[in-house]
C-alpha cells in the first residue's frame, strides 16, 4: 500500500473540519456579497425578482364561502 500515514490521507481526501461559527460567517459573507454584486448590476441579477401575478390570473381565496364562515 502507500507509505503515508492515515492522518495524511484523510486531510489530502476529505474536506477539512469547520466548525459551525465559521461555516456561518462564510455563508453569510457569500451572501452579503451577492447582495452587494445585485445591488451593483440588478439588470444582471435577473429572474430573482419577479412581478407578481396579475389580478386576471390570480387565484380568489373563497375559504370563508367554503367554512360558512360569517
Amino acid at each position: 500500500m502507500s507509505d503515508k500515514p492515515q492522518e495524511q490521507l484523510n486531510e489530502q481526501e476529505g474536506p477539512k473540519k469547520v466548525s459551525l461559527a465559521d461555516a456561518i460567517k462564510q455563508k453569510l459573507a457569500q451572501k452579503k456579497a451577492e447582495q452587494a454584486a445585485q445591488r451593483a448590476n440588478p439588470k444582471q441579477a435577473g429572474g430573482l425578482n419577479q412581478s407578481g401575478k396579475s389580478q386576471m390570473t390570480k387565484k380568489v381565496n373563497n375559504q370563508r364561502r367554503r367554512t360558512g364562515g360569517s
